[in-house]
C-alpha cells in the first residue's frame, strides 16, 4: 500500500513538451532538483535529437506517441510556440497529466477559458515564473513602506536582432506573438501580483520599422481597480538597458544593465526597482522645498526564478500549496493584453471587468 508520505517522497515524473529557448532551461532545472525527474522531451523537430542525447532522456515526436508509451509521466511543461498552448496543454490535461505551460496561457480569451475549464481536477499552472524573482518578492514585501501607493512607471524597451524572427521561429512575425504576448503579458501579471487587477487601458502604437504583423511596442495607460495609475512603454526595437531581464540580470543571454524599470510612486516614499531605492524625505516633512534622501534596500539571494518555481509545481502537485498562477491569473493577464491589442486597433479606452 502507497501511503501520502511515501507518494511524497517519490520524484515527479515531469516531461518537457517543446525544446527551443526555454524548454531546455526547465529540463535543466527538473535534472537538477532531486525531488523531480526529466521523463522525456517531446518535440517533432529532428535538431532535438540532440538536446535530447545531451539530457539523456527520450525523445517523442508528439503527445500522442509519449502517452501511448512506458515513459508516461506524472506532469508536463509545455514551452511550445505561443498560438498551440492550448491544444498541446488540453491533450496533456485530457491524459491524466498536471501541466505548468509557459506564460501566455493563450493567444486570446476565449483559447485561456477553454482551457481554464480543461483543467477539472488536474493542476493547470501558467510560467509567470517572475513572481518567484527575488527583485519581485522584495519589491512586493516593501510596499507598505512607501505608504498608500498611487502611481507608478514601467519599462520594457530592448532590441530583438533580425535572426530572433529567422525559421525554425519565424512564428514570431505573427500577430500573436508580438512583445505584447510575449514581453509585456509579463510585466502585467507582476503588476496583477503587485498592484491587483488592472481594470482599464488605452494604448498607443509605435511605429513599425520591420514591416512584421507582429506589432513592434506601445505606450500604454492602465488603471488599477485599487485606484492605482500607471504608464507603460515597450519596445522590442530600439537599443535600451531599460527591461527586466536587463535590470535583474535573471536571464544569462541578456547582460545585465542594473538599470531600473519601475518606479513606484506612494505618500511616503518612491521605490525604484531593481536598483531598490527607497527616496523620502530626510525629516519626515513632505514638501518639494525639502531635501529628499535615497536608501538602497537589502535584497536576499534566492535559487533561480525557474528552479523556484519548479519546486511550487512540485508543492502543488503533491497537494502541499495552491497555485501561485493559477489558469485564472494568467487568463487575467490575457485579458489584459487583449485590451492593449484592441485599444491600439481601435483607439479610445477599453474597459475591463474586475471580475472574470
Amino acid at each position: 500500500m502507497i501511503t501520502l508520505a511515501m507518494a511524497i517522497t517519490q520524484p515527479i515524473k515531469i516531461a518537457v513538451v517543446g525544446s527551443g529557448f526555454i524548454g531546455p532551461r526547465h529540463a535543466e532545472a527538473i535534472i537538477s532538483n532531486p525531488d523531480t525527474e526529466l521523463a522525456c522531451l517531446v518535440d517533432p523537430n529532428p535538431a532535438t535529437q540532440a538536446v535530447a542525447e545531451r539530457l539523456k532522456c527520450p525523445l517523442f515526436v508528439s503527445v500522442t506517441a509519449m502517452m501511448a508509451s512506458s515513459f508516461k509521466p506524472d506532469a508536463a511543461i509545455v514551452c511550445t510556440p505561443n498560438h498551440i498552448h492550448v491544444p498541446i496543454s488540453k491533450e496533456l490535461l485530457d491524459g491524466g497529466l498536471h501541466v505548468l505551460c509557459e506564460k501566455p496561457i493563450s493567444v486570446d480569451v476565449a483559447g485561456g477559458q477553454e482551457l481554464h475549464s480543461a483543467a477539472c481536477n488536474l493542476h493547470l499552472l501558467i510560467g509567470h515564473h517572475r513572481r518567484f524573482n527575488r527583485y519581485v518578492i522584495a519589491t512586493k514585501r516593501l510596499l507598505p513602506s512607501l505608504g498608500r501607493i498611487i502611481a507608478l512607471n514601467g519599462l520594457w524597451t530592448n532590441y530583438k536582432s533580425p535572426d530572433y524572427f529567422d525559421p525554425p521561429t519565424e512564428w514570431r512575425r505573427l500577430e500573436t506573438a508580438g512583445p505584447i504576448l510575449i514581453n509585456l503579458i509579463h510585466e502585467i501579471d507582476i503588476l496583477h501580483y503587485l498592484f491587483g487587477p488592472v481594470i482599464r487601458v488605452h494604448a498607443e502604437a509605435a511605429s513599425s520599422q520591420r514591416g512584421y504583423a507582429a506589432e513592434e511596442g506601445a505606450a500604454i495607460i492602465l488603471k488599477f481597480a485599487s485606484g492605482i495609475v500607471g504608464t507603460f512603454l515597450l519596445s522590442d526595437a530600439v537599443p535600451s538597458p531599460y527591461s527586466f531581464e536587463a535590470g535583474t540580470g535573471e536571464n544569462p543571454m541578456i547582460p545585465h544593465t542594473g538599470q531600473d524599470f519601475y518606479r513606484i510612486f506612494g505618500t511616503e516614499a518612491t521605490l525604484s526597482v531593481p536598483d531598490m531605492q527607497r527616496w523620502s524625505y530626510a525629516n519626515g516633512r513632505k514638501s518639494w522645498t525639502e531635501k529628499i534622501e535615497s536608501e538602497k534596500l537589502h535584497v536576499e539571494d534566492m535559487k533561480a526564478p525557474f528552479e523556484l518555481q519548479l519546486a511550487h509545481f512540485v508543492s502543488v502537485v503533491r497537494g502541499q500549496e495552491k497555485p501561485s498562477c493559477s489558469g485564472a491569473e494568467g487568463l487575467r493577464a490575457v485579458v489584459v493584453c487583449e485590451a492593449v491589442k484592441k485599444a491600439l486597433r481601435d483607439g479610445g479606452v477599453v474597459d475591463i471587468l474586475e471580475s472574470l
